[in-house]
């Protein structure tokens, strides 16, 4: 895996999405993305960083931006996760991790001294020329759509 650079085109990819079609990075061009890893549907944090996003949805697309949510959940479990809390953005299934390990998300982690692969949260800002704006890695849910936010406002 390359190492990502803010300023160079970010790496597209294509996945099954919530809406039972392909969604491609490269779709959204001349439009902002905000691309969301989480990692597991209907889990605490998870559930409070996808719903702060679905409240911030209406202004970041206001702004010219779309958001687009990944895990490695199925499209069945990303359906049931929507429906429990409205939310109004696309998710995508990276079952594989191909996507997660192309963006450097998937990683070995640590919890209670036992060691794992896993997918750290992280956030990635691309801007409507397909360019990486900006990231967050490894991130801490309270506040975090704030910053994206802001970041969205200055570009």
């Amino acid at each position: 895996m390359t190492e990502l650079k803010i300023g160079e085109l970010a790496p597209d990819f294509e996945l099954p999405s919530s809406d039972g079609k392909t969604a491609k990075l490269s779709d959204y061009r001349g439009r902002n993305v905000v691309l969301y890893f989480y990692p597991k549907d209907l889990t605490t944090a998870c559930t409070q960083q996808s719903c702060d996003f679905r409240d911030a949805n209406a202004e970041l697309l206001r702004l010219g931006t779309v958001i687009l949510g990944i895990s490695i959940d199925t499209v069945e479990t990303h359906l049931r996760f929507i429906e429990k809390h409205s939310l109004p953005f696309l998710l995508l299934a990276d079952t594989e991790h191909q996507v997660c390990e192309l963006y450097g998300v998937w990683k070995l982690k640590k919890l209670y001294g036992r060691e794992y692969m896993g997918l750290v949260r992280s956030t990635f800002l691309i801007g409507a020329d397909g360019r990486l704006v900006q990231e967050w890695r490894n991130i801490r849910v309270k506040g975090h759509v704030e910053k994206v936010l802001d970041a969205v406002k200055e570009l």
